[in-house]
Formats: structure tokens, C-alpha cells, sequence
């Protein structure tokens, strides 16, 4: 059962990693600093790129952190 938990925690972690590295590029997309596509100087994409990037940050660290003792 063990193993299962860890096989799951490694593939979230696996989907969580592009969730961050997409956020920070639609933020800098969005801030104008990443040119090159519709999504360039839209704040929108500032402020999605955050929620995302904070999203995938949080799983990431919600589903590596270690369980407190009972």
C-alpha cells in the first residue's frame, strides 16, 4: 500500500512540475517581459499565470510534505 501512495505522490508531482513552469510563463507573457504570442501585455495572463503557478507550487509542496506524528 505503501508503494501505491508513493507511485501517486510521484505522478502528481509530475503534473504539478508544468503547472509552475506554465504559470511562469504566462506571467511573464502577460507582464510583457516573454514576447511573442496573443497572450503578450494581456494582464489576464499575468494574473492566470499566478493562480496556476501558485496552484502547482501548493500541490507540489501539499503532496510531498511528510505526515505529523499520531
Amino acid at each position: 500500500m505503501e508503494a501505491l501512495a508513493i507511485v501517486g505522490r510521484v505522478l502528481a508531482t509530475i503534473v504539478c512540475g508544468p503547472m509552475l513552469i506554465v504559470g511562469c510563463i504566462w506571467i511573464l507573457q502577460g507582464l510583457n517581459v516573454l514576447p511573442g504570442s496573443f497572450m503578450t501585455g494581456d494582464i489576464k495572463w499575468a494574473v492566470l499565470g499566478a493562480i496556476l503557478a501558485l496552484l502547482g507550487a501548493g500541490l507540489v509542496f501539499w503532496l510531498n510534505r511528510r505526515p505529523g506524528v499520531r
